[in-house]
């Protein structure tokens, strides 16, 4: 039996969050949750966080990686819309000048490609009608 935590032997990953404006902490909480468990993930495995740079007064996002310690890395529309993703918007470029938020954003934070995203785009409505949007990309090591 090794004496090596079961944590050392799991998967870096990054998260991309994309949200609607003014989404509570526990509805963007949910998402990931739901996210990391769809992809056998936990949030001990998470090493970078990243969303768009509009959201750097987001006060959910804010509050929630606060509350974990995480360091938001916000990046601009340019950058990614630069990047390769499998579910583009056209909704989303129309407000936020990029066709992706959350895939671009992870596959950045992760500095990989798209063929290492393990979770596309997980959306989660809170009871107020607001949307968050997850999406989880395998860190290269």
């Amino acid at each position: 039996m090794s004496d090596t935590p079961a944590t050392a032997s799991r998967e870096p990953l990054a998260l991309g969050l994309g949200c609607d404006r003014g989404t509570p902490a526990a509805t963007i909480a949910r998402a990931i949750d739901e996210a990391l468990a769809a992809c056998g993930g936990c949030l001990a495995d998470v090493r970078a966080v990243a969303t768009i740079d509009l959201k750097t007064d987001e006060a959910g996002l804010l509050q929630l990686a606060a509350s974990h310690g995480w360091q938001l890395r916000f990046y601009p529309a340019v950058e990614l819309a630069a990047v390769d993703v499998p579910h583009p918007s056209e909704t989303v470029r129309k407000y936020t000048g990029t066709p992706s938020v959350s895939e671009a954003a992870a596959l950045l934070a992760a500095g990989v490609g798209r063929r290492a995203l393990l979770i596309e785009k997980h959306k989660a409505q809170g009871s107020d009608g607001r949307n968050a949007t997850v999406s989880i990309a395998r860190i290269a090591q």
